[in-house]
């Protein structure tokens, strides 16, 4: 009887424990009534380019008996279909009453057309007030008065651990709403080193793009904008960018139609244990300069490479990822203090913040600075030599030879794993100056060139064509 009486309280107790973990898990219902009809669903139109050119659309006059008859029909079937408008899907959210609505830059890129659907299932074009590659960020303007809004919070006071919620439409299924925890913030991604993402486990798909991410007060702290997935499905890593970096992104959209970003001009790579006790170090910390960029604030202030910067502007730089962030949000021509060490020893810089310049500009920046070079012209391909190898050779300058193609350098007898030293008299210090002086040579005449083969030196007779 005793023993019945046990059995009978196991139910009692597992529906009791049931209870309090019921009670204790977060209630989403009302957010996604209040909030809901103000998350969007965007659908993008861009018309492909028409392959076939002058040719026309119309099938040549070929007997249907033919034996090309077929082979041109499904020719031109197929350019068809190609040429048709492709189409996309994404999410939104309205941040003003007076129809102004955020979405992801990727969302509405080369759109030729975007339809930004309401609960109310009304569906009104929208105008792109402006669009950010670089933040993944668009405005869109739609022309309604007296919409449902957002809330908007600030991403600063999210915790990891704590509730959040997305409302979007993946897959093309409207107002989905899906929940999780926040597992990381100020995360950095390879190619987005600008955003700081807000890390999540909630379950986002495609066509979640673009919507909000809310916290357990209903205010929007983040813009859900990729996945990690090897499938192309949800696999427990979302990343959102954080609503405090979208207000200033939409600010200057909404103001000037572009966004500035401030620009230091340096290479950075991350302090591992074996670099930090190189540079006597006691942990990892800051960004290590790996490279200055020629003509960019950082050149100016005097940064060399091999300092590690470990301050911006008062802010501590633990990770090297830490550091672009910080110096996006910098006004353009403001003055900073950077601390760095250099061998082993701190130093406070000064720096003037310029603009980011465009990823065009930035390439060719980074081309004029770089430690390597391919010149067309001569059939040559060079690299700088590292201190090791300088030392190695007993030499103080030149560049090493990478690859020769057929042309007027291997014409002149430069091989690979060659060291050029000196060209036209002039020693060659690196990379740099190499380009500086090739653009120089006087061209139809034979100049020499000094090389390092094996150990042992020797003149080659080097002629540019006319």
């Amino acid at each position: 009887m005793q023993r019945l009486k046990q059995l009978l309280w196991i139910p009692l107790l597992f529906l009791a424990f049931s209870s309090v973990q019921a009670r204790s898990l977060p209630e989403f219902t009302g957010l996604v009534e209040q909030y809901g009809p103000a998350v969007v669903n965007i659908s993008t139109t861009a018309k492909k380019s028409d392959s076939l050119g002058s040719l026309g659309r119309d099938i040549p006059d070929i007997p249907e008996d033919s034996p090309l008859h077929d082979f041109f029909r499904r020719f031109f079937d197929e350019e068809e279909m190609r040429s048709q408008p492709s189409t996309s899907l994404g999410s939104g959210f309205i941040i003003s009453s007076d129809g102004y609505v955020v979405t992801n830059h990727h969302v509405i890129d080369n759109a030729k057309e975007i339809i930004v659907k309401l609960t109310d299932r009304r569906e009104l074009e929208a105008e792109v007030i402006g669009s950010d590659k670089r933040s993944d960020l668009a405005l869109l303007k739609i022309e309604a008065d007296d919409l449902p809004t957002v809330q908007l919070g600030s991403s600063d006071k999210l915790k990891v651990g704590e509730w959040v919620l997305a409302i979007g439409s993946p897959f093309g299924f409207d107002h989905s709403a899906t929940a999780g925890i926040v597992s990381a913030t100020g995360r950095s991604l390879p190619n987005d080193n600008y955003i700081p993402f807000i890390q999540t486990d909630v379950a986002i798909n495609p066509g979640n793009s673009g919507g909000p991410l809310f916290n357990m007060d209903g205010e929007v702290v983040g813009v859900n904008a990729q996945i990690y997935s090897r499938t192309g499905g949800f696999m427990g890593l979302s990343f959102a960018i954080p609503v405090d970096v979208m207000n200033n992104v939409v600010d200057q959209l909404k103001n000037d139609g572009k966004v500035v970003r401030g620009w230091l001009g340096v290479l950075i790579q991350d302090v591992t244990r074996d670099l930090a006790e190189s540079f006597n170090m006691d942990k990892p910390q800051g960004a290590l300069v790996a490279q200055v960029l020629p003509d960019s604030p950082a050149e100016d202030a005097k940064f060399k490479s091999g300092d590690i910067i470990t301050k911006f502007n008062n802010q501590i730089v633990e990770r090297s990822s830490d550091l672009p962030p910080l110096v996006g949000s910098t006004k353009v021509n403001h003055t900073v203090s950077v601390e760095i060490i250099r061998k082993g020893k701190k130093k406070m810089l000064r720096v003037k913040i310029g603009e980011l310049p465009s990823e065009d500009e930035l390439e060719n920046t980074s081309n004029r600075g770089s430690k390597s070079f391919n010149s067309e012209e001569i059939g040559l391909s060079i690299k700088d030599l590292d201190d090791e190898q300088k030392e190695e050779m007993s030499i103080t300058s030149g560049v090493l030879v990478k690859k020769v193609q057929s042309g007027v350098a291997y014409d002149a007898g430069i091989r690979t794993n060659d060291v050029i030293l000196e060209i036209n008299h002039t020693s060659i210090d690196n990379v740099r100056h190499f380009k500086q002086v090739i653009n120089q040579l006087p061209k139809g005449r034979s100049i020499p060139i000094l090389v390092l083969r094996r150990g042992s030196p020797r003149f080659l007779a080097l002629k540019i064509p006319e």
